[in-house]
Order: structure tokens, then C-alpha cells, then sequence
């Protein structure tokens, strides 16, 4: 049986966490194997729905190509409670402040994973909005990438019923330099 909590009309709902996939990743297999690979969306499915059962959570598997129904899944992820959302923005990653507000707005951990690594590739590729905002970021190391982003929410939520991302709190040590969320490091009294 998966962990639960109740929501406001004390209905019992499953732990769940929200594995959403960007444009493309529904060519996995086929498209450029060299530096995606030959597993399928549908295995990386399957690895996805195994980890999840391994800690007792639930998983909502999700791809679209529309930048717009994407953000409305991180929205469903909030409103339905999840725990977490592991994202890859694929095409997106580079050019979708859209997600990054709707990041910052949902106030629950996102763990950016890319199945290559984005920055040992073309320039373009190393600029993340995803990343100025998610809780952490997995790229390189193929479809383990989306079970190791499952372990790390697992393990960062475990024992919180509704785990938040808020004020100085999460940006403490999120981002070392520049960015949403970035501190400057001021000594007192000068």
C-alpha cells in the first residue's frame, strides 16, 4: 500500500510524484541513439513506475510537445498535492520562462533531468531557466537520470506531508551565484 495523506475533505490520497516530459522525448529510441539512447519512453516509464514503488509513491507519467500543458500539469502537480515533480524540459530547457514561473508559483520540489548532459554539448544547450529554479539538476546520466531524480525527492520529502519550497529556506545553498534565488554574501555592520 502507498504512504497517504487526506486532503480538506479527508479523502486518503497516495504520495505522488509527477515525472513530466518535453517536447520530443516521445521519440526516445529512434531519435539520435547515439546521444539519447535506444530505450523508449515507454521503458523509461516503466523504470519510473519501479522506483516509485520501491518508496512507496506513486507515479504520474506525462509527455507533451505544448509548452502550455505542461505548465498546466506543474499546476495540477500543486493543486493535487504531489510531493515532487521530476521535469525534462528537453527543447524547452533553454528558452521557457514560462516554467520558471511556474516553478517559483508552485512551491514544490522540481528535479530538472536531462538523459545527456546538456553542458558538455552545444553552447546553446547550457543555459537552463529550469535549472535557476529546481531543487536539483540530473544531466548525463541517460534514463537512470529520472530514477535517481525519484530516489533524491523520496528521500527529501520523506517523513512531510506537504513539503514546501519557500523564502530563504530554499534558496539557502540552491544557487551558488547569479540567478533566481542567488544571495549575496554581505558582512555585518560594514
Amino acid at each position: 500500500m502507498l504512504p497517504t495523506d487526506y486532503d480538506r475533505g479527508g479523502t486518503r490520497m497516495p504520495k505522488t510524484i509527477y515525472v513530466l516530459n518535453g517536447p520530443n522525448l516521445n521519440l526516445l529510441g529512434t531519435r539520435e541513439p547515439a546521444i539519447y539512447g535506444r530505450e523508449t519512453l515507454a521503458d523509461v516509464e516503466k523504470l519510473c513506475h519501479a522506483r516509485g514503488k520501491n518508496h512507496g509513491i506513486a507515479i504520474e507519467f506525462r509527455q507533451s510537445n505544448i509548452e502550455g500543458e505542461i505548465v498546466d500539469w506543474l499546476q495540477e502537480a500543486r493543486a493535487k498535492k504531489a510531493i515532487g515533480v521530476v521535469l525534462n524540459p528537453a527543447a524547452y530547457t533553454t528558452t521557457s520562462i514560462a516554467f520558471l514561473d511556474t516553478i517559483l508559483a508552485i512551491k514544490i520540489p522540481v528535479i530538472e533531468v536531462h538523459i545527456s548532459n546538456i553542458h558538455a554539448r552545444e553552447e546553446f544547450r547550457h543555459n537552463s531557466y529550469v535549472s535557476k529554479v529546481a531543487k536539483a539538476v540530473i544531466a548525463g546520466a541517460g534514463v537512470e537520470g529520472y530514477g535517481l531524480a525519484i530516489d533524491a525527492l523520496a528521500a527529501m520529502t520523506a517523513g512531510r506531508a506537504s513539503p514546501k519550497r519557500s523564502g530563504a529556506k530554499a534558496n539557502a545553498g540552491r544557487v551558488k551565484s547569479g540567478g533566481v534565488g542567488a544571495r549575496k554574501k554581505t558582512k555585518r555592520g560594514k
